[in-house]
């Protein structure tokens, strides 16, 4: 199943990996309705009125009343993912009032993946003014904007221009994405040098963080990086392009760039809400890596003011970004969040019964579950855990989980019936195979459905290990595979995909408990949280319960948190958490001891996967040495 080089589209099709890819349009819809530290563990074309996209919006919302909707208080959260940009609005009680969202595009050549910050752009105001017409709200009804995004790498120049990051050269490709993989080499060098800010990421950066890819430009496209005025995660660059202040986020450069939080700490109040110099870059570590240059100007070109997710940045929003995104000049605009701590801070306090107890959120995990998964934890102190990011002010993680089953069910020979069966039922292709397995435990009598994979076994690392090995040269692994072309044999496959993921998440559980946490209970949001097979056997491998929040779009929740603190409703991030968050579905475990001591047993051939694979990768290293 060798796909390199080459995109899977669905229905057994592929595309070459040169050729742009816009990503699925989501459905919109409406509905009626004392200090932390954050750990996690390993989230060119404009659209034009005349594009199918915007006709396709404009028929949803053209059933809304022309009246607006009398809510005294709505928050817009904007959150960009990997495929789509995506808006949401809430009323004061955090009940979503309507979302959109507008695909974006991305381009794949080998590890290298890049996209447009223009093209976000225009998808992120499509998506704005399609959910205010959704939901019937008007632009001066939005009291405060927040903001969230994957964790990519934005470069522009002194006039905010893109630059590019691309082989190719076209200036519209000014984006690495997340999960771009170009800069391995250059992580293992900069993690060679052992220097004192690693211990805050798990001891070694991943390829994944802003550094390595810094430098990637630096020794690969050196026009691009002379140009080049503010690198800038894309976040924060969200947030510059709505109010020209390039205030840089606690968040998101503690969390890729090495920034170091607790420095930070030592200089500001939780409370405070003014613009802090930026005082946590470690110059020595810029220095050694080869990377000095970013250290001048007061680190002018990474960041050379830092402020807590929340901050109101400078005057709201200017009065171009208004126009495009169809609301008011001046509408305060909160310091921003990568998309998986977005999401925490939209589900973190989402308990069925709201608890005093001050320590009771250091006993919480929260999932993130998209493309990749996200693991985000809290703690009092500071706790090193290898191969865990943090300690942070506001992650690590799995690089490939909602992106590995799109893989393995896309890649598989059925995956063309599967999908004509799927769309002739009207239905998801995930609500179609977990209907499948159900059939399949009956008729062939097994004891519960997790035992339908008990001759398949998954290593998920298709794209490295983000946490806890913190191995990105790790590989997956299937084990099992057969010659039967079956639909059915593809769900036992999806099965077992699932069950890797989940069996990934017990060992960074495992990991961090073993490292001074004490997780007992789960909080899972995102996409994949929407699959009921998906977060049972979470539930039933790991032991604990899994609290789902009333409101799904839990990352653009997190990112209208920001909205509603930058508008000065709330004090801080926490009180509007408390506010706003609220439970909604509780998985229990399976109480059946044989589910136990099944997934007990697959789960110490889980582990066993990976140090043979590291046994085979010293055998062929000596072969070839």
């Amino acid at each position: 199943m060798n796909m390199k080089g080459k995109e899977m589209l669905g229905k057994g099709r592929t595309r070459s990996d040169t050729t742009p890819l816009l990503g699925k349009h989501k459905q919109q819809h409406q509905q009626p309705h004392p200090k932390i530290r954050f750990h996690s563990s390993p989230s060119a074309c404009s659209h034009s009125i005349s594009s199918p996209l915007f006709l396709e919006m404009a028929a949803a919302i053209s059933s809304a009343s022309s009246s607006p909707t009398s809510h005294c208080n709505v928050f817009l959260g904007v959150d960009v993912g990997t495929g789509s940009a995506r808006a949401g609005l809430f009323d004061e009680e955090g009940k979503l009032l309507g979302s959109a969202s507008s695909p974006i595009q991305i381009w794949k050549e080998g590890d290298c993946i890049e996209q447009s910050s223009t093209d976000i752009w225009h998808a992120v105001c499509s998506a704005v003014k399609a959910a205010c017409s959704l939901a019937n709200i008007d632009g001066e009804q939005v009291k405060g904007i927040g903001f969230a995004a994957t964790c990519s790498l934005v470069a522009v120049d002194a006039d905010g221009s893109p630059v590019t990051v691309s082989w190719s050269g076209d200036s519209r490709r000014n984006i690495i994405v997340w999960m771009d993989h170009r800069a391995v080499k250059q992580a293992e060098k900069i993690n060679s040098r052992n220097s004192p800010v690693l211990q805050y990421c798990g001891g070694s950066v991943s390829p994944e963080m802003q550094p390595p890819k810094l430098l990637w430009v630096k020794e690969n496209l050196q026009e691009s990086w002379s140009m080049v005025f503010r690198w800038m995660d894309l976040s924060d660059w969200l947030s510059y392009r709505a109010t020209a202040d390039d205030t840089r986020s606690l968040c998101t450069t503690v969390c890729k760039w090495t920034y170091l939080g607790h420095a930070h700490m030592q200089h500001i109040n939780e409370k405070d809400s003014r613009d802090m110099e930026a005082c946590g870059w470690d110059d020595d570590f810029w220095e050694e890596i080869g990377l000095g240059d970013l250290v001048e100007g007061h680190h002018a070109k990474i960041g050379r003011s830092v402020a807590f997710p929340g901050h109101a940045l400078g005057s709201g929003l200017t009065p171009t970004a208004a126009k495009e995104l169809g609301l008011v000049a001046g509408t305060p605009v909160g310091t921003s969040l990568i998309d998986a701590h977005a999401g925490g801070v939209g589900v973190m306090e989402s308990l069925p019964e709201k608890e005093n107890d001050n320590e009771a959120i250091c006993h919480r995990m929260v999932l993130v579950c998209g493309t990749s998964t996200c693991h985000m934890a809290v703690s009092r102190d500071k706790l090193f855990i290898p191969g865990v990011w943090g300690p942070f002010w506001s992650e690590g993680g799995q690089s490939a989980t909602g992106a590995l089953l799109d893989y393995i069910i896309e890649s598989h020979v059925a995956s063309p019936r599967l999908a004509n069966h799927a769309a002739s039922q009207k239905t998801s292709l995930f609500q179609l195979l977990n209907s499948m397995l159900e059939s399949m435990m009956r008729e062939l009598q097994c004891p519960f459905i997790a035992a339908l994979t008990e001759d398949t076994h998954v290593l998920p690392d298709f794209h490295g290990n983000r946490s806890p090995i913190a191995d990105p040269k790790a590989k997956g692994v299937v084990f099992g595979l057969t010659l039967d072309p079956s639909e059915q044999q593809l769900a036992r496959l999806y099965l077992a995909t699932v069950q890797a993921i989940a069996y990934g998440t017990r060992h960074i559980v495992e990991h961090c408990n073993a490292n001074g946490h004490k997780i007992d209970t789960l909080l899972a949001c995102g996409g994949l949280s929407k699959n009921a097979l998906f977060i049972q056997e979470h539930a039933d491998i790991i032991g604990c319960p899994i609290i789902l929040p009333r409101e799904s779009e839990s990352v653009l929740l997190g990112a209208a948190i920001l909205g509603a603190v930058a508008a000065k409703k709330y004090t801080c991030l926490s009180e509007a958490m408390k506010a706003l968050n609220a439970a909604g579905q509780v998985i229990h475990p399976s109480t059946d001891s044989r589910v136990k001591k099944y997934h007990d047993a697959k789960y110490s051939i889980f582990r066993e996967l990976y140090q043979q694979q590291l046994s085979q990768r010293s055998i062929m290293a000596q072969a070839l040495a």
